[in-house]
């Protein structure tokens, strides 16, 4: 009979692989959650943090309105400033005057946009448009446009032509001011380089004097859409039978201070969805541009 050993070595255990990578991958586990998580927390704050101080406003006017320490002639209570608005849009009057204020906007912005930029590109590259020019505009600049309302009803009546006019001329300025300098700021070498790889005066233009100003005229145009809405708001108040401005006055003389906040409010919101659709501009025509870039694009 073969010889059976006296001591047999003992057989080490054999690893167990899930006991190893059980804590391994709890911890990939919680590496992945904590990343989505520093990923969707920057996202929620973005998304909510402009919504907390108009909130928190909110909050403020209505508890102050609902305790009485506000009183309803100074400021009426949310629900009133509501409930005026539901009655106005049952009857199809606060759309009519919506409607009017926002297609006045769009007419005289269309207008003094487009000649701001004409003027503002042609005297950002021509020596000669600048010495023809802008001494002039500039004298015109200094002339407060809204002091222009009387000479425009005596020349135009209350029709459209002055409101119309009065927004195109608050419009084109800053337009205008910020083409020029958009076009003086593009750096020389880079036109330099252009000329280089024998790019014409139009190639220049197209390829890197108008990429170039571009942020700065959409910060223009930016500026420019406030200045048009106070404008608008002036002309309606003085010269309409239509329109926020017109509500917002009828709403004064008939001591209806829930319409009349209702109207600013109008006005606020207005404010509110150009500066968005500005921005929606400028995310798509600088998208080239890494300060326009959305956080984690490419």
């Amino acid at each position: 009979m073969p010889e059976q050993p006296l001591l047999t070595k003992d057989r080490e255990p054999r690893s167990d692989p899930t006991a190893e990578a059980g804590p391994t991958k709890t911890r990939a586990t919680g590496r992945f959650a904590a990343g989505w998580i520093g990923r969707a927390l920057p996202r929620t704050g973005r998304a909510i943090g402009p919504w907390v101080v108009p909130l928190l406003v909110l909050a403020v006017w209505q508890t102050t309105a609902r305790t009485g320490a506000l009183p309803p002639r100074i400021l009426p209570a949310p629900e009133a400033v509501l409930r005026a608005g539901t009655d106005l849009a049952a009857t199809g009057e606060l759309q009519h005057h919506i409607l009017t204020s926002l297609r006045r906007i769009a007419q005289g912005f269309a207008l003094g946009a487009a000649t701001g930029l004409l003027l503002g590109f042609g005297v950002g590259m021509s020596k000669a448009a600048e010495i023809l020019l802008d001494r002039s505009l500039q004298m015109v600049r200094t002339i407060p446009h809204l002091a222009l309302v009387p000479l425009m009803i005596a020349w135009f009546g209350i029709g459209e032509e002055p409101k119309l006019l009065l927004v195109a001329l608050g419009t084109f300025f800053p337009v205008y001011l910020n083409t020029v300098t958009g076009i003086r700021g593009v750096d020389p070498k880079l036109l330099q380089l252009g000329r280089s790889y024998g790019l014409g005066r139009w190639r220049l233009v197209r390829d890197i004097a108008i990429p170039g100003a571009m942020p700065t005229v959409l910060a223009g145009i930016r500026y420019s859409l406030g200045v048009a809405w106070m404008t608008l708001v002036v002309a309606e108040t003085i010269s309409a039978d239509d329109g926020i401005g017109y509500l917002a006055q009828d709403a004064r003389q008939l001591l209806r201070t829930d319409q009349l906040v209702l109207a600013i409010l109008l006005y606020a919101l207005a404010g509110l969805f150009a500066d968005l659709l500005t921005r929606l501009v400028e995310r798509k025509v600088l998208r080239w541009h890494p300060n326009y870039r959305r956080p984690g694009s490419r």
